[in-house]
């Protein structure tokens, strides 16, 4: 019999139905930043998991993906299923192409299973070092691995909040791939956008031409929130500014996606279409737009299929 798997307390569900957004994607856009859960009687989770989530299944990405105008995702490992990366491949096998995964992996996946992520579309590893989501993992482990997946031409995921950069700056330099920021290293947005935190993760970037970030997940950083809570045209105005600064220095090394299905949001679930239309305020231009939704995710992630 199938386990049965419990909602964490205080769980909020994704938001059904989402608006049409009023800002349309350019041709091929990506969400290079997703996930599935799920579901628990097919993918169990891991018993070492901080948290149990709702069910969020692949058909259920796949129409989103379609519902929102883009033609690709980029599946990212949920912690709540640990280094058992099933549900990810699943998906990712079954949408011929149009997906690809990110990874999660300890030191002892061999070679044959690398080579079976790969081929079933995995082309990155992360990394978490959000405290409250993992345990930690010795970093001479995690700089193995890196080696490792960088002979398959992979990149690294990092997830990290901001204070925690000082501390981590050494290692994140060491690492031998491309690495990819989770959501600018979560800033804390109630900061100027000119302030120490923030200018330090800039100069992180600056300084390290390999290091990319994703312009993504307004809604967790947000302290004045979405429509609904501030009365403003436009959700999320308090994270425009720093957005808006990564995209504007670093055009080439910029990604958005989604977060579906949003784990571990507290205070409200966002409306998908009205993240969308966060986009053209951050990435003002066509030509920013492209780069962040099409050329980057495509150069990144199908290399193959990427042309100028």
């Amino acid at each position: 019999m199938a386990e049965v798997f419990t909602k964490t307390a205080g769980w909020l569900d994704w938001y059904q139905g989402p608006s049409q957004p009023r800002f349309r994607v350019p041709a091929g856009a990506v969400d290079a930043h997703c996930h599935v859960f799920g579901p628990g009687a097919e993918f169990p989770f891991a018993p070492e998991r901080k948290y149990t989530p709702c069910d969020a299944s692949k058909q259920q990405l796949f129409a989103l993906r379609d519902h929102l105008g883009f033609a690709r995702n980029v599946i990212v490992q949920a912690t709540c299923h640990g280094a058992d990366n099933r549900a990810m491949v699943d998906a990712c096998i079954a949408a011929q192409g149009r997906e690809r995964g990110v990874a999660t992996v300890r030191r002892s996946v061999t070679d044959a299973e690398l080579a079976a992520l790969h081929a079933a579309g995995v082309r990155g590893v992360r990394f978490n070092f959000v405290k409250r989501l993992v345990d930690f993992t010795p970093k001479d482990e995690l700089l193995e691995i890196a080696g490792r997946i960088g002979k398959l031409g992979w990149h690294v995921v990092i997830y990290f909040e901001a204070v925690d950069l000082p501390e981590l700056w050494d290692f994140f330099t060491a690492l031998p791939t491309t690495v990819v920021v989770d959501h600018m290293g979560r800033p804390d947005v109630k900061q100027p956008v000119d302030g120490p935190q923030f200018s330090l993760f800039l100069k992180f970037m600056r300084e390290h031409q390999n290091v990319w970030s994703k312009v993504s997940c307004p809604e967790r950083l947000t302290v004045t929130g979405p429509p609904a809570l501030n009365g403003e045209q436009h959700a999320y105005r308090d994270v425009i500014p720093f957005a808006r600064r990564v995209v504007d220095e670093f055009p080439d090394r910029v990604l958005w996606g989604t977060d579906w299905p949003h784990p571990n949001l507290k205070d409200h679930m966002p409306d998908d279409g009205l993240l969308v239309d966060f986009i053209p305020h951050v990435a003002v231009t066509a030509e920013l737009q492209r780069k962040l939704l099409v050329d980057n995710p495509m150069r990144l992630y199908w290399p193959e299929e990427y042309s100028t």
